[in-house]
């Protein structure tokens, strides 16, 4: 048994192609792997001053200052030669831990990750706002990072990014990029967005919309001549709308239907399911804002949106379900897997 460095771990965590990194006291270190926690083997317990130390070795001053105040941190970190982590420092029964996530060096593209045709055509929109939504590890910023590939691949163009922490890293190719990081580059997203526009961006991307300022900026400018590419929290894409709407006071929530129906380009929500043949997959629904969708969403019908996305094929939408069903169809999950993240179970027995 032995103790090990952070970047010993991280060496590790890469090497048995992890997504995740957990540092707790009491226990050894362990990585989520295909979904799955797995112990780190023949690695002692991690005690209170170990995890102390293991972390406070990679923060700044200014960092610790901040994790002493405020219980939490967000942060990123480079390990030369392995990859980048994006990692959440906590306090948990009075103990320091630690959460990374595994950002490795190579950009994500659209192939490889299997988006669909219709995302292709959305990521080369002049305008407009494309939300990925999921809950927490659902490959979202994967997904938004192989859009922006696409973008710096194709065209030339001015991209804007905010992140929460700066994940992965681009190098300029048609486009150029502005990557910004919250704390260190801008002290707010809805902030960031008020003044990009005096920085001449084409594109936007923003890791997350989280509160009212953030997404109404982002709708705002979704209307005038930008590409908006972000991420939410949410699990289909009739809660994405009901969220949004949600977010603001009753009495602008018609004039934001209006914005959202005229703006909103396309959302995809995606969750990443156990392959039969291992590694992880995505699963996704797709719902584009034809005039119909528009429609129900000025009107707030937005429960029926479920069943436009349902009929609309043509179009390029498809449904959770109907995605998981085609995904037991081409052998690469199991059915079982499949019925338990069904809405309707049914429609598969």
């Amino acid at each position: 048994m032995k103790n090990l460095n952070l970047n010993e771990i991280f060496k590790i965590a890469a090497q048995n192609k992890a997504s995740d990194v957990h540092l707790i006291v009491g226990k050894p270190p362990v990585l989520r792997i295909d979904g799955q926690l797995k112990e780190i083997d023949k690695i002692n317990i991690l005690t209170k001053d170990t995890i102390q130390e293991i972390i406070f070795s990679i923060l700044t001053s200014q960092e610790k200052e901040k994790l002493i105040a405020r219980r939490e941190l967000d942060t990123s970190y480079q390990s030369d030669g392995i990859a980048r982590f994006r990692i959440n420092v906590y306090w948990e029964k009075s103990n320091l831990a630690l959460a990374a996530r595994v950002i490795l060096p190579s950009l994500p593209n659209m192939e490889e990750i299997l988006m669909p045709k219709i995302a292709y055509k959305l990521a080369r929109l002049n305008q407009g706002l494309v939300l990925i939504t999921g809950p927490t590890g659902c490959g979202k910023s994967t997904s938004l990072a192989a859009m922006i590939n696409l973008i710096n691949e194709e065209r030339s163009c001015h991209i804007v990014t905010m992140e929460d922490p700066i994940e992965y890293v681009f190098l300029p190719k048609k486009s150029i990029i502005s990557q910004r990081q919250l704390g260190s580059d801008i002290l707010s997203f809805g902030d960031a967005l008020k003044h990009v526009v005096r920085e001449d961006p084409n594109v936007i991307m923003v890791g997350e919309m989280r509160d009212l300022e953030t997404i109404g900026t982002a709708l705002t400018l979704a209307e005038t001549g930008h590409l908006i590419l972000a991420t939410l929290h949410t699990q289909n894409a009739s809660q994405t709308i009901d969220r949004i709407i949600d977010v603001f006071p009753p009495h602008q929530q018609t004039q934001v239907r209006l914005q959202l129906s005229i703006s909103l380009q396309g959302v995809i929500s995606q969750q990443l399911l156990p392959r039969i043949d291992n590694g992880r997959i995505a699963s996704r629904e797709i719902l584009i804002n034809t005039p119909a969708v528009g429609n129900l969403i000025r009107e707030n019908k937005i429960s029926q949106i479920k069943a436009v996305i349902q009929t609309s094929a043509k179009e390029g939408m498809v449904s959770m379900d109907q995605d998981l069903k085609r995904l037991v169809s081409e052998k690469l999950i199991d059915k079982q897997i499949a019925l338990a993240y069904m809405f309707n179970p049914q429609e598969l027995k």
